[in-house]
């Protein structure tokens, strides 16, 4: 009898720390809005790895990320990552995305997974170190950088990595490596 209660107490410790070291490094998320449409919708629920920006990872421009809104601290939000620490961000009024990095290169993003009508807020904003400019999507309903600031690495819980419902749905979430293209004077 004691063997078994020895046994029964290791199986469910062993399936505590299970259960807390995925918890510790994924955990779900629910979208709420239209703002990452069309390549999140409304109500879906994707999967967050929390350890992506571990060890010297940095979020990368592309990335859709899960962050704590730095203006809303009681609000996680999604967007992707589109200036990066140190670079400024230009937007102009027809919806098309300007970088000039650190080195003073200013180019064109190419962004094929925005909707056609992608316009919204325009302007120019500088990224401070350590911080990140992220942008909705669905541009011309996406409260982001452009409005609420930039995200601190500190606030981002991680990158969004699998959507697993609605299970139609279901598949890699859409992080994308953006292409630059020379940018006319």
């Amino acid at each position: 009898m004691r063997t078994l209660i020895r046994e029964t107490l290791q199986v469910i410790l062993l399936a505590l720390v299970i259960f807390f070291a995925i918890h510790f490094m994924i955990q779900n998320f629910r979208i709420d809005g239209t703002s990452m449409e069309p390549n999140l919708h409304n109500s879906e629920y994707v999967i967050v790895n929390k350890t992506a920006y571990w060890f010297g990872h940095d979020p990368k421009r592309g990335d859709v990320i899960v962050f704590q809104a730095p203006d809303q601290p009681q609000n996680d939000r999604v967007k992707r990552v589109i200036g990066l620490p140190g670079e400024t961000v230009e937007v102009t009024p027809d919806g098309t995305v300007y970088i000039t990095d650190i080195n003073g290169n200013r180019f064109r993003l190419e962004e094929p997974y925005l909707p056609p009508d992608h316009s919204g807020v325009s302007g120019t904003w500088t990224v401070p170190e350590g911080d990140y400019f992220v942008m909705g999507d669905n541009r011309s309903v996406s409260y982001d950088s452009r409005e609420g600031g930039p995200v601190p690495l500190n606030k981002i819980i991680g990158k969004a990595w699998l959507i697993i419902w609605p299970l139609h749905d279901w598949g890699w979430a859409p992080n994308h490596t953006i292409a630059v293209a020379a940018a006319t004077p």
